[in-house]
Parts: C-alpha cells; structure tokens; sequence
C-alpha cells in the first residue's frame, strides 16, 4: 500500500472512530455501581407490582435496558407517588426517575425529553350538573388531586376559581373523592377509567384536561448522564422500543413521544 492510501486509511479509520457513539458514562450514571431506579406505582400506564411482587411495566423496562447497556446491575426502589420520586432525585438517592415533565420540577433534577405521552382527566359523579373540562374550574367546587403529582403541579397554576383538595398520593385521589364527597377527581385518565369499575356511580368526561409527558430524571450536577439519557430516550423511541413496551404490558391510551426536534 502506498503512503496515500495509508493516509486515506488513517482518516477513514479516524472519522470512523469519532463517529461513534460515545461510551456510557457509568460514574455519572451509577456512581455506587449500580443504577438506582425508582419505579413509581402511583401511575398505572408506567408501573405496576407483578403476580411475583416485582415492578413490572414500561418504566421498569426502561430501566432494565439502561442498566444493561451502562453494564450493571439495577436496584429499584418503588414508592406511591410522584412526589416521592422528585425527593428521590432531588436528594441524590436515585440514579433515575421516572416522572411527568413539569417546569416547577426543573429546580430539582433535570428531565430528558418524553417518551411517552398520556392523558390527564376529571371524573365527577353521575348525576353531576358538570359536563365538560371547561366547567370544572368554578368556585364551590373541591377537586381531589394527588400531591405532588403532575396534575397537582399543573392544576396549581392553571386553576383560578376552584379549590384543590391534596390527597396522599395519586393512587387514594377516587377514594378521598367519594369520601370526602367532592365534585370532582383528577388524574390519569387509565387510573380513573379503572376506579370508575370498582366504585361505580362515576363517569369520566370526555377528552383531557391536560396533555402530560412522561420523562426520565436525573439528579442535578451530572451532564454526562443526562445528556446520554437524553440520546437513549430519543434512540427507544426511534427504534420501537417504547411502542413494543405499551403493546407488551397491554397499556391503551397511551401514545409513544415523538422525536424531539433536531434529532
């Protein structure tokens, strides 16, 4: 071979080796060698507890596939609510998160682009006088939202007539409602199409109050996680992942994020 062939060949060789992709920053990622996951059951269309009282849902394998590819082991650690999952992030003591993004949120950990997208509803009782989304917000009427939770975040600041009533966590939002007798209940349309069976004398209102967008969060102060997370959402998207994860864990009404732009 002669020198300009070799030459061609070291800048192949060189242009190839900077067009690859970059390596898993697993110190960032899983400084304690190990991805701490926490899986929150407050939001059926992502997680839910298995027959064998494992985490089991989109989330989960997400997190799986991270841990895989950052080559170690994943610890999860399941709560109730997403409030607890943003102290979780906030305070270091998880790798990643699974939450909604929310501007009020950006203060604690950061949050990649979505990969999923669901919806948000009210559900008021039978013979309620209310009939649409836009009739909801009136004085005098009490809507039990979870604490914390992205409906809680967004309602805060779109709700200007009526009264939010804060309850534990998103999973006892149907139970406090009918408790407590209030108009109205908010939260994932799935949870509350589910509680509107067992309760009975409920009924959802047609469409959304809000558009929510699932994401994965990382605490503050690590760049190269968070930027390499943002690449793997995107590519589990791209490459049907996440539309094979909702399809497997028979997940309806949930869609798959689209690319964010520039990708």
């Amino acid at each position: 071979m002669n020198k300009k062939l070799l030459s061609l060949a070291f800048v192949a060789t060189l242009l190839a080796g900077c067009a690859s992709a970059p390596p898993a920053p697993t110190a960032q990622a899983a400084p304690t060698a190990k991805l701490r996951a926490v899986i929150n059951y407050g939001n059926p269309v992502l997680a839910k507890r298995g027959p064998d009282g494992q985490p089991t849902g989109v989330s989960v394998d997400l997190a799986r596939e991270m841990a895989r590819r950052l080559g170690v082991p994943v610890e999860f650690t399941t709560v109730d609510s997403a409030r607890v999952t943003s102290e979780l992030l906030r305070d270091g003591k998880a790798d990643v998160g699974f939450v909604a993004r929310d501007p009020a949120r950006s203060a604690d950990f950061d949050q990649t682009t979505p990969y999923v997208i669901i919806e948000g509803a009210y559900m008021v009782r039978a013979n309620s006088p209310v009939q649409r989304n836009e009739e909801v917000d009136k004085a005098g009427t009490r809507i039990a939202v979870g604490r914390g939770s992205a409906y809680d975040l967004y309602l805060t600041r779109e709700i200007k007539a009526a009264t939010l009533v804060r309850t534990q966590t998103s999973a006892v939002v149907v139970d406090e409602f009918m408790k407590q007798n209030l108009e109205v209940a908010a939260g994932v349309k799935q949870q509350l199409e589910a509680d509107a069976k067992r309760v009975g004398g409920v009924r959802i209102l047609p469409g959304r109050f809000m558009v929510i967008e699932q994401a994965v969060g990382v605490p503050k102060g690590r760049p190269q996680a968070y930027a390499w997370l943002g690449n793997f959402v995107e590519e589990m998207k791209a490459s049907g992942f996440v539309a094979e994860a909702l399809k497997r864990h028979g997940i309806e009404g949930a869609a798959v994020a689209p690319a964010a732009a520039g990708r």
